[in-house]
């Protein structure tokens, strides 16, 4: 056991300059880059700032590990330490906190630790991700620096890139006072990744962490200012809980010059009730600005802008009008940034809004062949930290970098879109992709800084790949890989888009195909459609999308004729293609069964009803009717076979994927040619002027 001493006045332990003392100038300073924090009142939360089940995900882990031992006699991936899931752990924070007998640091840094209790802080909003400030900024160390007040162990810990972790020292307080702790640490090891964090173990009278810090030796100057950028359509109760989670989150304030919220609904948040008791802490910075309806792309334009011309802000933090916001996040990514090697833009995580605990967007890159968004290679989706801890997540420890961050959360520097531009006018769908590899491009990095996350309902309960999104999805994907795509004739993006055209046409979604033909039919025009029919092209998608069955909903399936059959009945006999030849069959089977006349009798009742998840292609390629749910189960459509609008349809198709291979190059050099023009700040601004006048605002 090493004792702790308190740190000198002025000076860490390691004789460093303290954070706030007065500097020469030019001198560095130590800055704060990420505070130790706790949850207000979700117990959903806990596992993401404070870890009282150290065995958390282990069994796991060791299943795993057999299995890859199994298979691999030099394979090796970290255990949990046993010992470890020996001591209780207990913890109390936030309001279970009563006021402490001594300078308080505030009900989100402080908590108590029961006597002889253990709790860990290798959490991932806690820990210190090591490799990201190692890759990204200049910082040759870190110093943590901790304040207890009774008999306590501290024991400090860092990860490998593997996710092997290990204590590096274990430290004894002997006195019931109030004691700061400093260790500088060094981050010369981490270039492939690892954390760093700590645990405490209570005295025999229990224990109180005040506060805790990590620090680092950063330049003598004024920290970056951010505006933030809000999108909202209609949806005024996530707004204004927005509003008033950012207003009482009073350690942010000295950071924000602007929140603008750009609402482009018809139910304007302004004649809320709740406005103005929402935007009561946050003084005049609120200024919403109301546009007609010109898609996520343009409320994030428009902030961008707004932020660029008031000339007071280093950043501009965009982000969806449905999340929840950990406020943390605004200071560890503006401090990131402030601190990283070049300009770069700085994205926050996600987690789901409806099951808490889950991390649904790690890192993002796209796969330059398909030209398809996707995790970063070496991550995983849906991890759920309520079920196994980032010490037994070995994944987790390997530094994952991005190509983009969703709008979300994402702090993007000024100096950015003053050289590269506003975003894509893409209304929905790739904007943020996009935005993320052009930035790349200009030698931009994008980083999805663990620590740094919002909490969205996830895109797995959205239908948006067969409604009237299904147009923006190829629209935006076929646009930007025009943009930027190294692959003759975009690699193998339109042999793809030809193949979900089929799987679409064997599923009897015609409307999802309709759509998709549109979508090529505006790419083939030119680059001018994308701001000409940014505000109109949504009500023609309803409406076209509307003539076909898949796209008449309904809210109840008493609206439709009883189904003949069961799923369970059809599902018995339809597995998933696990190979092409299978796949081949498959296929070749739907398509000669959906050029055959359709059974009458499939026309007055439907043959099956379908759960969404259920709904496969394969399935449905062998019906003539079907009632099928809508991922979000609020609705429901009768889908109806039609060989001649499968016929009239799947020719089409074939035909314009023809036609935009044989002129993609000619189409990449006019829609590259034009970019500087479409996404400039003069075209933008016309195209907000012809919005709001739509719009009467």
């Amino acid at each position: 056991m090493v004792s702790a001493m308190p740190a000198a006045e002025g000076h860490s332990a390691e004789g460093q300059p303290a954070e706030g003392t007065a500097a020469e100038p030019g001198q560095d300073v130590l800055r704060v880059l990420q505070r130790v924090i706790f949850p207000v009142d979700d117990l959903d939360v806990v596992p993401l700032y404070v870890e009282t089940n150290l065995e958390r995900g282990a069994a796991e882990l060791a299943a795993e590990v057999l299995a890859e031992a199994r298979s691999d006699t030099s394979f090796s991936v970290p255990v949990a330490n046993a010992a470890v899931g020996e001591i209780q752990t207990s913890v109390r924070f936030g309001p279970d906190v009563p006021p402490l007998p001594f300078e308080d640091a505030g009900p989100r840094r402080s908590a108590l630790i029961s006597a002889g209790r253990r709790v860990s802080f290798g959490t991932y909003f806690n820990a210190f991700p090591a490799s990201y400030w190692r890759r990204w900024t200049s910082l040759q160390h870190v110093t943590l620096r901790i304040r207890l007040a009774g008999e306590s162990t501290v024991i400090l810990y860092r990860s490998t890139a593997r996710g092997f972790s290990y204590p590096i020292e274990t430290i004894s307080i002997p006195s019931d006072e109030v004691t700061s702790v400093e260790r500088t640490l060094p981050l010369v090891p981490f270039i492939d990744g690892g954390w760093y964090w700590f645990d405490i173990i209570g005295g025999p009278h229990g224990t109180t962490l005040v506060e805790a810090d990590w620090l680092g030796i950063a330049p003598d100057k004024p920290a970056g200012r951010v505006s933030l950028g809000i999108t909202t359509f209609n949806q005024p109760d996530f707004m204004l809980e927005q509003l008033r989670a950012l207003g009482e989150a009073t350690d942010v304030h000295p950071l924000i010059d602007r929140i603008y919220v750009v609402d482009q609904g018809n139910d304007r948040v302004t004649r809320k009730p709740g406005f103005a008791d929402a935007t009561k802490n946050l003084g005049d910075r609120v200024r919403v600005l109301e546009q007609g309806n010109i898609g996520g792309s343009g409320g994030f334009a428009r902030a961008m802008d707004e932020t660029e011309q008031a000339g007071e802000s280093t950043y501009v933090l965009v982000m969806d009008d449905d999340v929840k916001l950990e406020p943390e996040g605004i200071l560890r990514a503006a401090t990131f940034a402030d601190l990283a090697r070049r300009p770069t833009i700085v994205g926050g995580h996600m987690f789901s809004l409806v099951d808490r605990s889950l991390l649904h967007a790690f890192a993002e890159s796209i796969a330059p062949y398909k030209w398809w968004w996707g995790r970063a290679p070496n991550t995983r989706s849906r991890h759920d930290f309520g079920r196994r801890n980032l010490r037994n997540t070995p994944w987790l420890h390997r530094r994952a970098d991005a190509d983009y961050n969703g709008w979300w959360m994402c702090l993007i520097p000024v100096h950015v879109v003053r050289e590269i531009g506003l975003a894509l006018p893409a209304f929905i769908k790739w904007d943020d992709a996009e935005y993320g590899v052009r930035a790349q491009a200009h030698n931009y990095p994008t980083v999805s800084l663990p620590g740094v996350a919002a909490w969205q309902v996830p895109w797995d309960d959205k239908d948006d790949a067969r409604d009237w999104q299904a147009y923006y999805h190829l629209r935006n994907r076929l646009v930007s890989a025009l943009l930027h795509s190294k692959e003759r004739h975009g690699g193998s993006l339109l042999t793809e888009s030809m193949e979900r055209q089929l799987q679409a046409l064997l599923s009897m979604q015609y409307s999802t195909v309709e759509l998709r033909l549109m979508a090529i039919e505006d790419v083939l025009s030119g680059p001018g459609h994308l701001h000409r029919e940014i505000a109109t092209k949504l009500p023609e998608l309803r409406k076209v999308r509307a003539e076909y069955a898949d796209g008449m909903l309904a809210t109840d399936l008493e609206d439709f004729p009883k189904p003949r059959r069961r799923a369970p009945d059809m599902l018995k006999t339809e597995t998933t293609p696990t190979n092409r030849l299978n796949l081949g069959a498959k296929t070749a089977a739907g398509v000669l069964h959906h050029l055959r006349p359709v059974r009458a009798g499939a026309l007055k009742r439907p043959q099956l009803e379908l759960p969404f998840q259920d709904a496969a292609w394969w399935v449905l390629a062998r019906m003539d009717s079907a009632l099928v749910s809508t991922a979000e189960g609020g609705n429901v459509a009768w889908y109806r076979r039609d060989p001649r609008l499968f016929r009239s349809l799947g020719w089409r198709s074939f035909v314009l994927h023809r036609r935009l291979r044989r002129r993609w190059a000619a189409l990449s050099a006019e829609y590259r040619a034009a970019a500087p023009d479409f996404t400039s700040p003069e075209r933008w601004r016309q195209t907000f002027r012809e919005s709001a006048e739509q719009s009467g605002s």
